[in-house]
């Protein structure tokens, strides 16, 4: 990872010609135009697919070796990655510290934009210290140059681990082992990145969890096979789940779950194996995801 600051500003910075009179027009307009920008967010984060999908495939190689997933980030990118990694363990039953955001300034800074600790990059290096070649550090920053980023990245290369820039600045100054720079462009008001720049962070970052667990066997098909049944509405959705997976009554899933202590996956290879609570458990403990845990229990390919 190669820091190369430089004073020029970035594109977020820019003045839209598209909103320009943004403030003389109906309530419809202003919407229509500011959703048209978040329109083309999500497709400069799509052209973004190539290096994001090298960064979900050398992630996936780390977290085999037990490492861990690090967002490093301030502002409004800072916290569109803690609101990512909070949902990792409810959406896909992973451990809490599988993915840990670090936030310039930490929990006080968090819900207070008054404290703003974005250009301390030594908090930054200080906050990635505890990396190792395993782990993987995301630096998340619209403008490509944040300092708080910087320090962590310099740090975790430094570590030996996998270091991926998320940006919106296609000529960012950062540099890392995998850049994803999705160009959005300027504002629908100047300078504003919790816009469109945060739009495609947040598709960015989704996307790049979502894979990374998809590879990780933490789903079956589409369905969110390791989520955690922490509520009455998602008790129903776990039972949902099986009886979509399985074609079996819900009589038939709900019972299952109960005998797994609502592990879905245990109850899902049962269910479509045919074997023993031990037998299933044993089988996920072995491999990884229920496909590959059905497959070699000779189950049917579904």
């Amino acid at each position: 990872m190669r820091s190369t600051m430089t004073h020029l500003a970035p594109p977020t910075e820019g003045r839209n010609p598209r909103t320009a009179a943004i403030d003389t027009l109906e309530s419809g307009e202003v919407l229509r135009l500011l959703l048209e920008e978040d329109a083309r967010a999500v497709a400069a984060a799509l052209a973004a697919t190539g290096p994001l999908a090298e960064a979900v495939d050398a992630a996936h190689l780390r977290l085999s070796r037990g490492g861990r997933v690090h967002y490093f980030g301030a502002g409004a990118s800072g916290r569109l990655a803690v609101l990512d990694a909070t949902e990792i363990t409810p959406t896909f039953g992973a451990p809490r510290d599988l993915f840990t955001a670090h936030f310039a300034g930490g929990p006080a800074a968090l819900t207070d934009s008054a404290i703003d600790k974005e250009d301390a990059e030594e908090l930054g290096a200080a906050d990635a210290g505890t990396l190792g070649e395993a782990d993987v550090a995301v630096g998340i920053t619209a403008s490509g140059s944040t300092r708080y980023v910087a320090g962590a990245l310099r740090a975790a290369e430094a570590a030996g681990a996998l270091t991926v820039l998320v940006t919106c600045n296609p000529d960012a100054p950062l540099r890392a082992g995998i850049v994803v720079a999705a160009g959005t462009g300027p504002e629908a008001l100047t300078g504003s990145t919790r816009l469109k720049a945060g739009t495609a962070t947040k598709v960015i970052l989704n996307a790049f969890s979502t894979a990374l667990m998809i590879k990780a066997g933490r789903t079956y098909g589409n369905l969110m096979v390791g989520l955690v049944a922490t509520n009455a509405k998602l008790g129903e959705r776990a039972v949902s789940l099986l009886v979509e997976a399985t074609g079996e009554d819900a009589a038939t899933c709900g019972a299952a779950l109960a005998e797994a202590e609502g592990r879905i996956p245990e109850a899902l290879v049962r269910l479509l194996t045919g074997c023993p609570a031990e037998q299933a458990r044993a089988a996920l403990a072995e491999h990884p995801g229920v496909r590959a845990a059905v497959t070699a229990l000779g189950g049917p390919a579904r």
